[in-house]
């Protein structure tokens, strides 16, 4: 049996492409026989400045919308990470593994800094080695990450593996990650190229989990698209980001194939596409945001499922991340 370990920051409303690149996933996987480890990284949230009531209100927020999306507690272990200490702990030794040419090359820092590296927090430069802390802390092997991720799983290895090397063991295993491909990237529907995302100052940008039927129909007929009628193949929308990014969205709420899907409205404007799109959206997202409202109406309950999840995360990282310092050299806590 190996581990699964994955995050979400709980920053923002949860999207619809958290919910089919990310949770929806999670609760598939927890079917099977891995272990599953799903944490709320509100450290990693604070890389940027978040007013303190706001974070815990998304905190509960992200909590209710994952069970809601069907994480079960006694199946998974679901916490938010600042309950498990390991997390901080594991994530200084990085600290001190981690090489800054590593670091200088993470292209997610450069997107996110952009022209003011010298102004932004050095939480914001450090993440990857406690996103690193954040899965070897359960010696994790198997991390579900979207392609956009990669080079952090690799940063990961690479400190594994110097850790070994320098102290002559084998201790943190190699992570494998995989990539859903199906609906690894949903992306915004004012500009295809680009991810859907929480914190685009646009809402219109994106399927909010919690928006209610009228709001999701607006939405999708604004969506961006093109003057030219949708095609009969998947091959014709090779250079139309926008249309490729609607379809594929159709076609995971749906369950059709984007082949079927075509077949259907091959030839015709993008007008009753995205009526039928907007129905099946609602269909989806309606219930799920009603069982989100739900558990968001009973806090107590929710602080005793994440509470709950903690001390069972806590009881697996907690001696790993005690083995990891003592082999460095600390004394016993």
């Amino acid at each position: 049996m190996a581990r699964i370990f994955s995050g979400i920051q709980p920053t923002g409303t949860g999207t619809l492409g958290n919910y089919l690149g990310a949770l929806r996933n999670w609760a598939a996987m927890q079917q099977g026989e891995d272990e599953c480890v799903y944490c709320l990284v509100d450290m990693h949230a604070i890389t940027t400045f978040q007013d303190p009531a706001t974070l815990r209100e998304q905190t509960y927020g992200m909590a209710a919308l994952t069970l809601a999306c069907g994480i079960d507690p006694e199946r998974s272990i679901l916490f938010h990470q600042s309950a498990v200490s390991a997390h901080a702990r594991l994530a200084w030794i990085f600290n001190c593994v981690a090489r800054m040419g590593w670091l200088k090359r993470m292209t997610q820092f450069k997107d996110k800094a952009g022209k003011n590296q010298e102004e932004v927090s050095t939480g914001l430069f450090v993440y990857p080695n406690l996103m690193a802390a954040d899965i070897h802390a359960y010696h994790a092997t198997k991390v579900p990450v979207g392609d956009d991720q990669l080079q952090h799983i690799e940063l990961a290895n690479d400190i594994a593996e110097k850790f070994n090397h320098d102290f002559g063991m084998s201790f943190f295993p190699r992570i494998e990650p995989f990539v859903l491909k199906e609906t690894a990237r949903v992306m915004s529907l004012r500009d295809g190229t680009k991810k859907m995302s929480k914190s685009d100052p646009s809402d219109q940008s994106r399927i909010n989990m919690t928006d209610d039927a009228d709001m999701i129909a607006q939405k999708i007929r604004k969506a961006k698209t093109d003057p030219e009628p949708l095609p009969d193949n998947l091959a014709a929308l090779a250079e139309r980001p926008e249309a490729r990014n609607l379809l594929g969205i159709f076609a995971a709420v749906s369950g059709e194939s984007q082949e079927a899907l075509l077949a259907r409205f091959a030839g015709s404007g993008f007008g009753p596409f995205k009526n039928a799109l907007a129905d099946a959206l609602v269909a989806h997202v309606e219930p799920i945001a009603n069982r989100t409202r739900d558990y968001l109406a009973d806090k107590a309950e929710l602080d005793r499922i994440l509470q709950a999840g903690a001390r069972k995360a806590a009881a697996i990282a907690g001696p790993i991340a005690d083995e990891a310092e003592r082999i460095v050299g600390f004394l016993p806590r």
